[in-house]
């Protein structure tokens, strides 16, 4: 099985599908890659040859960040937003959306399934009146 940065790539897709299992590489990155490295983008990432996978693993490395890399860079700019008291920092904090989104409904992702309505997450009562 063909590894890069540490992450298993599917041998049985076509190469732009295949990269886009990395973090940090979509489609049109993947496309790109494979424009720049001239390997052809129909080839099943399980034809490669030895040389065209060192080439890919070495142009990815140096070019790009990826996976824990990427991961870490995302983390420390939330946690220096959170530092800085920013708007999006306290969204971050509350756990709400932090892109503009409405909260009065559509937050469901953020929020969770919290219902702002009176009477729709009541319990029933426990004693007869």
């Amino acid at each position: 099985m063909l590894r890069i940065s540490n992450v298993n790539i599917p041998e049985n897709k076509k190469l732009p599908v295949a990269l886009s299992y990395i973090y940090g590489i979509g489609r049109p990155l993947a496309d790109k890659i494979i424009h720049h490295l001239k390997i052809d983008r129909n080839k099943k990432a399980g034809q490669l040859t030895a040389e065209e996978i060192v080439r890919l693993r070495d142009f990815i490395e140096k070019n790009y960040k990826v996976e824990g890399d990427l991961k870490r860079l995302i983390q420390g700019n939330i946690k220096r937003l959170k530092e800085v008291s920013a708007y999006r920092g306290l969204r971050h904090i509350r756990g709400l959306p932090a892109r503009g989104q409405r909260t009065k409904t559509n937050s469901r992702t953020r929020r969770g399934n919290v219902r702002k309505t009176v009477g729709s997450g009541r319990k029933k009562s426990s004693e007869k009146t």
